[in-house]
């Protein structure tokens, strides 16, 4: 019977090997699927100045498992190419050496046994699901989630759906569609990577996975989550000054690219009152200069012909109205009340939700 081919792309960097390899090629070799039709490419995305190589310790590591192993690549880098470029080079990889689909594994998780044979049999019964994610539940608090697959607000905030809420709580279907598809642990096609792109690079980090995920969405693919494949993620929320100006740059590079210039005007309103949030949150956590990075980005007109193609090509194959988008889109910011106090989410969300519903009135574009 046929089998599609599965490449796993491990991506990891620094000093992340020694703290998480071991425990994510445990659960490699945990997984039911055949092994003759998987495949671990480790992408060792280089070190910072003042460490050492870890390649020779991920070396050792493959070299003691390799009897229960699949067959194994590694791929050193000779410097860090980003989480966007780490992942392509991998996609690129499985899409040259003949995989059906490559599976992108953060560095700081690992997969349960049945992970991919689950998400694999979803893909295959269903070929409008353009790409699934797993179920990521924390570790080790493996009764609580990370996200059942990740919401998208209006403004293109992004935010991990149920985050630790406990998993016995979810009501969900075995195959379900979600706003986006987490980056964290997402199975995707290698003849869509070939017809419509690999991640975009110019990304960097953050809102890649949210990109893609709309990318396909708009050319009327489904984005899903799959309940009964489970992946444990190490991940620890923290407000970090370095994430702030890709997270926001990035924020605005998906208005440009999927809205609308009518959608666009019409959200300024709500974007300026935002900002002013944004605003008095970036001084208090003096991330200000941060943040005024992120404007003088948009103030150069080089950086929007950055997109400008990108967003050509979306506005010409798109399927999906900006109706559409608006209708799917959440009201609310679920993770805000872990970098703001709950009375101020309280009333942002009131503003958000008021806001929310007349643009479903006024948006028919």
């Amino acid at each position: 019977m046929f089998m599609s081919k599965v490449a796993i792309v491990y991506l990891v960097w620094s000093n992340e090997p020694e703290k998480y390899l071991v425990r994510a090629l445990e659960g490699v070799v945990a997984q039911t699927y055949a092994k003759e039709n998987l495949h671990l490419l480790v992408v060792y995305n280089s070190h910072k100045p003042d460490e050492a190589s870890q390649l020779p310790f991920i070396q050792s590591e493959i070299e003691k498992m390799k009897e229960r192993l699949p067959n194994v690549t590694i791929l050193p880098q000779e410097k860090n190419i980003g989480f966007s470029g780490g992942n392509n080079l991998g996609m690129r990889w499985a899409m040259d050496n003949g995989f059906d689909y490559v599976f992108l594994h953060n560095a700081d998780g690992y997969l349960d046994g049945r992970a991919i044979e689950e998400m694999v049999k979803a893909m295959d019964n269903d070929e409008k699901i353009g790409q699934a994610q797993a179920m990521v539940l924390l570790h080790p608090e493996k009764h609580l989630v990370n996200t059942t697959g990740n919401s998208l607000h209006y403004l293109n905030i992004g935010c991990c759906s149920a985050f630790r809420q406990p998993i016995s709580e979810q009501k969900l279907d075995p195959i379900y569609e979600v706003g986006y598809v987490s980056g964290a642990a997402t199975l995707m096609r290698t003849d869509l990577l070939r017809k419509h792109g690999l991640w975009c690079e110019d990304f960097f980090m953050y809102h890649e996975d949210t990109e893609y995920s709309l990318r396909l969405k708009i050319r009327g693919y489904k984005t899903v989550a799959v309940r009964d494949a489970i992946f444990f993620h190490e991940y620890n929320f923290s407000k970090n000054v370095q994430k702030f100006f890709w997270i926001e740059r990035n924020r605005y590079v998906l208005k440009y690219l999927f809205y609308r210039w009518p959608t666009i005007i019409l959200t300024l309103p709500i974007e300026i009152l935002y900002n002013l949030g944004l605003v008095a949150i970036a001084i208090k956590n003096h991330w200000l200069k941060e943040l005024g990075k992120v404007y003088a980005y948009w103030l150069k007109p080089k950086n929007w012909q950055t997109w400008k193609a990108m967003r050509k090509k979306n506005m010409e194959e798109r399927l999906l109205s900006d109706r559409t988008l608006i209708g799917w889109a959440e009201n609310t910011v679920e993770m805000a009340d872990m970098v703001v106090p709950a009375p101020i989410k309280l009333a942002a969300d009131t503003v958000f939700t008021i806001y929310y519903y007349l643009l479903k009135i006024l948006v028919w574009w």
